[in-house]
Parts: structure tokens; sequence; C-alpha cells
């Protein structure tokens, strides 16, 4: 099997759709055999990280599968005692975990909507399910005595998405770009008394950490699943966080030189629309971008299978080169940590216990996500699809250039080259 229908079984692609790119993308850039430079170097990466976890060459798909998964856990127990062994459940140790992940990152000031708009919206439309909650009457009272991040944090897990999308997320239509202002981005662990109100949230969500791109917080929820892997987890969505809220904040400020335009593209993108629209064959190579993980609601997502580009990727493949320097900050195991870097589109059909294909994502997302819902026999596969994608891409031109074509056409949906 050659390099062009590998990378199109591991996409669940048409070949001529890979076969495509290489003769066009060959002919731009003037770079030859680039794909069978990424299958090689998946297999190289794949070849040393078994090594590393003791792996035989021969091995399995479930024997490397419960290799990582293995990893994941060694990582996490490192992790939970080089922090002193902290109980999320209590908002200080919470905060210190947020601390550390943001002192990684380091991330810059950005644009977002002013606080006194923010109030303004919640005394214009009252979430009563959190007034009640927290014992008020009136949103005025409520405001003048509590935090506003956590207020507006509350929102997600307490209202419900039925009168966030059609009441409270309406007033949203009549932003202008004066109603937003350059701060600091804010990464907070909520109060103790979050734990309860939020129980629904974080069972259904399987974590308990979100983010207000529109305001420029992260927020986790103090509680804890009891699941293995956990502290691991709460970093690495905490890095992606703090990489996804400064990439749409410079969109943000790139729509807000146009007025006329604003509101309509700003609430797209707190939808995270994407486009839905086939388009006629052409001799220019085109390219979606996919600012969702269309695979969480159909895996079979027509969308999926045909050339794009996923900023949310992008966010990843930043989280996880990021892990080792926690580790640095932390005791000094960054070397460990450092087993997850650029794994993020590594993967390949390894046989099962019955001879069955079967693949299997290096991608720390899929396999964390797949320790969570173990029980459940869900085992994650399409981040590492979706970085896949953004590898083909990036190998013909660069990183900076993925980047910007994400920022630059996702709104339209898609670019030609």
């Amino acid at each position: 099997m050659n390099s062009i229908e590998e990378i199109a079984r591991i996409l669940r692609t048409d070949r001529d759709y890979i076969a495509k790119i290489e003769r066009k993308f060959e002919a731009i850039t003037g770079k030859k055999g680039m794909l069978d430079k990424i299958m090689e170097e998946n297999d190289a990466l794949m070849k040393d990280r078994m090594l590393s976890l003791g792996v035989q060459g021969g091995s399995d798909a479930k024997e490397i599968y419960d290799a990582l998964i293995s990893k994941i856990e060694s990582d996490d127990r490192r992790l939970f005692q080089s922090l002193g062994n902290p109980n999320c459940q209590v908002t200080k140790d919470c905060q210190e975990i947020v601390d550390v992940a943001k002192g990684a990152v380091n991330p810059p000031k950005g644009f977002f909507l002013k606080l006194d708009k923010a109030k303004e919206f919640l005394m214009s439309e009252p979430p009563k399910k959190v007034m009640q909650a927290l014992g008020y009457s009136s949103a005025q009272e409520m405001l003048a005595k509590e935090d506003l991040y956590e207020v507006y944090s509350a929102l997600r897990f307490v209202e419900g998405g039925e009168w966030l999308n059609t009441v409270f997320f309406k007033q949203y239509e009549k932003l202008m770009p004066e109603d937003f202002e350059e701060r600091e981005i804010v990464v907070k662990a909520l109060s103790d008394k979050w734990g309860s109100s939020a129980q629904e949230f974080v069972l259904k969500k399987r974590h308990n950490i979100s983010h207000l791109k529109e305001l420029g917080v992260v927020f986790v929820i103090p509680t804890m699943l009891g699941i293995s892997g956990e502290i691991l987890r709460m970093f690495v969505l905490i890095l992606h966080y703090l990489y996804e809220i400064p990439f749409y904040s410079k969109i943000f400020q790139e729509i807000a030189k146009n007025k006329i335009t604003f509101t309509n593209n700003f609430t797209s993108l707190l939808r995270g629309d994407v486009l839905d629209r086939h388009f006629a064959d052409s001799d220019r190579s085109l390219w979606l971008v996919v600012q969702r993980y269309l695979a969480k609601d159909d895996e079979n997502d027509w969308r999926l299978f045909v050339p794009h580009i996923n900023p949310e990727a992008i966010h990843w493949a930043k989280a996880s080169e990021n892990l080792a320097k926690i580790g640095d900050i932390l005791d000094g195991f960054s070397k460990e940590l450092l087993f997850w870097e650029n794994l993020d589109w590594v993967g390949d059909y390894f046989k099962d216990e019955i001879g069955r294909d079967t693949l299997v994502s290096f991608n720390i997302v899929d396999t964390v996500m797949s320790l969570v819902k173990e029980k459940d026999m869900v085992k994650y596969l399409y981040h590492h699809q979706e970085a896949l994608w953004n590898k083909i891409f990036s190998v013909y031109f660069d990183k900076e250039e993925l980047e910007k074509k994400s920022r630059d056409y996702l709104l339209q949906g898609y670019f030609e080259i």
C-alpha cells in the first residue's frame, strides 16, 4: 500500500482527494514526496514511542492502546503528586492547577466584551436559575455582591441551552465593536458553592472546564469525576482554551474594522458555524475551514472526508507541545511529558485480537478521552484524523500559514489554492 492509499484509509476518504492534493501542492511548492515523508515520520514516531513504552513491534492494537492508556495514568499520577495531591473540589487547590497552566502559556491580552456591557445583559435578562441558586431576588443585588466572571460562567451550566440561545444570547445580536476592549485573559477556579449546581453539566460533558470566548475567560468547576487521568486531562483542556481564546480574539479584532458586518460575523463565530455547501469540481485545490469537531455529532458528516483544515486541532497541538513546560514548572519531569509532543497526527492500523485491522490513535486527547469513556467502551479517533488533515497542509506550506488560513477564511468557510 502506498502513502496515498495509507493516508486515505486513515482519513476514511477517497484516495483521489489525496492524490489531487499531492499533484496540486507539488506543482505549487516544488516539494516532492511529502506524503511519503509524512508516513515515514508517522512510522518512526510510532516505533520510537512504542519502544519507550516497552511495546514490541509485532504487538496488536489492544496492547498498544493499553500501553498508551497506562502512560496517561502514569503521567497523571506524577502531575498529581507534584502538585501536592490537590483536591479539586476545593477552589484553592483548583486555582493552583489553573495558575500553573496559565504560567506555561502566558497568553497575550485579548479583545473582549466590556464588563459593563456584560452586566447590562444580565440586568436586561436576569438569569433566574442562577439567582435562585445563589438566593437573590434581583440581578442588581446579585451583581453587587457576586463576581461577574463567576456569574457569567454559571450561565453555561445552570441556565440550560434553550434559554441561553433563545433569550440571553439574542442580546448579542445588537453588539458593536465599541462594546469591546483589550484586557487580560482570566483563568479561574470557581467558588466551591457551584459544585452541586454544576453536577449535571459535568456528568454530561465528562469534564469540569469550559470557557467564554466573548469574555476572555477559562473557568474550572470545583468538582472531580473520579476518573483516571483527570489531572492531566484538566491541564490539556486549560492549555487548549488558552490558545483558542487568543485565536478568536484576533478574529474579533479583525471583524471589528467593519461595523456593518461585525454583528453577524461575531455571532457566527460564537455559534461555531461551518459551511455546509458542496462545490463543483475545479482544477484548484479547495479546502474547507472546519472550526468544530463535526465527528462529535456525526462521524459520517461529509465534510470530514473532503480536504479541510481544523483550527481546533491547531490549539490541541500547541497544548500537547506545551505540556513539557508544566513538568519544568513543577519538578522537572518534562522529559516524560515530551512523550506526547508531535503525536497529535500520529496513528495507524494494527491487528486486533481476532485479526481485524483497528485504527489506533497516538493523540493525547483521543487517548485521555478514551480513558474517560473506557467504561462505555468508547474509543476516540477524530482528534488524530483532524490533526492529520492539518499535517498534510502544513508540510507543503508551514504551521504559520496553516494558522493564518484558519483565521483568514474561518468565516468564509473555505479557500482555494
